[in-house]
């Protein structure tokens, strides 16, 4: 099977026989490694901008010579902006970025793998799997960013909730599923996540009390695309978030009585 990746550690599904092609835009730094380990006949790169359509054609395009159609997709791009911004002080090129950036990219990846698919043997399409990364924001909101929320939410409840009725004119036995995180200890967010009050604000509404971890995302990825494992698996939204209830809102300083 040949999954595309974008940005998720694949190397997960590699151990589990999967050929896989990873996405990238401006570096491909973090996967030398697995290029190196693995090999090009069971991962290659291919850099593409997919927020351009024709980056998007072209990208499955290369991904289809040498190995087969994409069975698994798991769509993991996107962008969250660095500053708060409620939606009064919104500028529109933010917004607008922001859904295309995450909203409107996933459709493009989306579509060209709904096309390709369409062309594939029927052993392939029996293994057809799409899994969505979504957000705690796109089923909270999250104050400062409506407009991540709001692109989120869209894939999360319109997006793949039509996908997954769509896709089984093509396969029949296709399904598409969304996994949704809250924090996830990247890089990205190791400094953020240093500063006592946001750590206390991530955790104070979530049993577990913890941050998860990019192999815990990575595990369910595995899970779900998995036929064997999930074939009876569809239109689901798994939130991946230790049991968070909602957003802590309010500080005592901020209660009157």
């Amino acid at each position: 099977m040949s999954p595309i990746f974008e940005y998720v550690d694949p190397s997960k599904l590699i151990k589990q026989g999967a050929i896989v092609t990873a996405h990238y835009n401006t570096t491909r730094a973090t996967l030398e490694p697995l290029l190196a380990e693995y090999g090009p006949t069971r991962i290659r790169a291919i850099q593409a901008n997919l927020t351009a359509e024709e980056e998007v054609i072209r990208m499955f395009n290369e991904q289809t010579e040498g190995f087969s159609p994409v069975q698994i997709l798991v769509v993991n791009h996107g962008y969250y902006p660095p500053v708060d911004a409620t939606v009064s002080q919104m500028t529109l090129d933010q917004w607008n970025s922001t859904f295309a950036s995450n909203l409107t990219s996933s459709f493009l990846v989306l579509r060209e793998y709904m096309r390709k698919l369409e062309g594939a043997t029927v052993q392939q399409k029996d293994k057809a799997s799409i899994v969505l990364i979504g957000s705690t924001a796109g089923k909270y909101g999250e104050i400062g960013h409506a407009d991540y929320s709001a692109a989120k939410s869209g894939m999360m409840y319109g997006l793949a909730m039509t996908l997954k009725n769509e896709i089984v004119k093509i396969a029949p036995k296709g399904r598409v599923n969304c996994i949704a995180p809250g924090w996830v200890k990247t890089p990205m967010a190791e400094h953020a996540l240093k500063q006592p009050e946001i750590i206390y604000r991530a955790l104070a509404t979530t049993p577990l009390k913890k941050v998860a971890t990019p192999e815990d995302i990575a595990t369910q990825v595995v899970f779900i695309s998995s036929t064997a494992v999930s074939g009876h698996v569809s239109g689901q939204v798994i939130m991946v978030e230790g049991g968070m209830e909602g957003r802590l809102l309010n500080k005592p300083e901020d209660i009157t009585y």
